[in-house]
């Protein structure tokens, strides 16, 4: 890898999906998914459910979850049972732990954590907390923004997940910390520019048009919530809980 892509030569880095975590590895990691992995993972923290993310969504996740007495969390279309829909877990009865597929954000956090890092969930709705947990530690920081798939498999950069990769950093910049990359600069400026308006951007954006399209319109609603919670989901033995 090319040591320039590393941005090592800043304190606050951003880039974008599973590769880019890897490139701008920090000891504490922000990973960003707006629609849906984090929010969702929020929503369940103010509810004191501790999450275990997992890479994949089949007979494995099942194995997983029971050897964890976990409740698995269903795909959205089945529209039962608690899903990676936040809806679904504010909604959701006598849930404990939740085991989480999602082959962005949980990948992503599963992958940091494994590599040494402090892994730590961020949405908009908590985009503040975050950073007064972060503030006065010092050291590097790197926010992961998840990102979504094209049918292909490739990245798709989700302007959802630029703005809420921003909100953080804006919260950081506003708490004092300086020494943002071009990169973690350029999310900072993007959020403040869309902030006034980000309910209507995020019902707006390609993400959240093919949520509500699909019956999801109330998730899009939730993920808007910005500052709506106070509560850090940190990744800890295998389990997000609150931190």
């Amino acid at each position: 890898m090319n040591p320039a892509h590393r941005q090592a030569a800043y304190d606050v880095r951003l880039e974008w999906g599973p590769t880019g975590a890897a490139a701008v590895a920090a000891p504490v990691a922000v990973v960003v998914d707006v629609l849906s992995f984090t929010t969702t993972l929020s929503v369940a923290a103010d509810r004191g459910i501790t999450v275990y993310p997992f890479r994949w969504k089949d007979e494995r996740a099942t194995a997983y979850a029971e050897a964890r007495g976990a409740v698995l969390a269903t795909g959205r279309s089945q529209r039962e049972g608690v899903s990676l829909s936040p809806v679904s877990v504010r909604e959701s009865v006598g849930v404990e732990r939740l085991v989480l597929p999602s082959p962005n954000g949980s990948a992503i956090s599963v992958a940091l954590a494994e590599a040494g890092a402090e892994v730590v969930g961020a949405a908009l709705r908590n985009r503040s907390a975050v950073a007064r947990r972060l503030a006065g530690r010092g050291g590097a920081v790197a926010v992961v923004a998840g990102g979504e798939r094209w049918p292909d498999g490739s990245l798709r950069p989700a302007v959802e997940d630029l703005w809420g990769a921003g909100a953080v950093i804006a919260a950081l910049v506003d708490l004092g910390v300086g020494d943002l990359s071009p990169e973690a600069r350029l999310a900072e400026r993007a959020f403040r520019a869309v902030e006034p308006h980000l309910a209507d951007e995020l019902a707006a954006c390609a993400s959240g048009r093919e949520l509500a399209a699909i019956g999801f319109a109330g998730d899009v609603a939730v993920a808007a919530e910005l500052d709506g919670s106070d509560v850090v989901p940190v990744l800890t033995h295998g389990a997000f809980v609150a931190g």
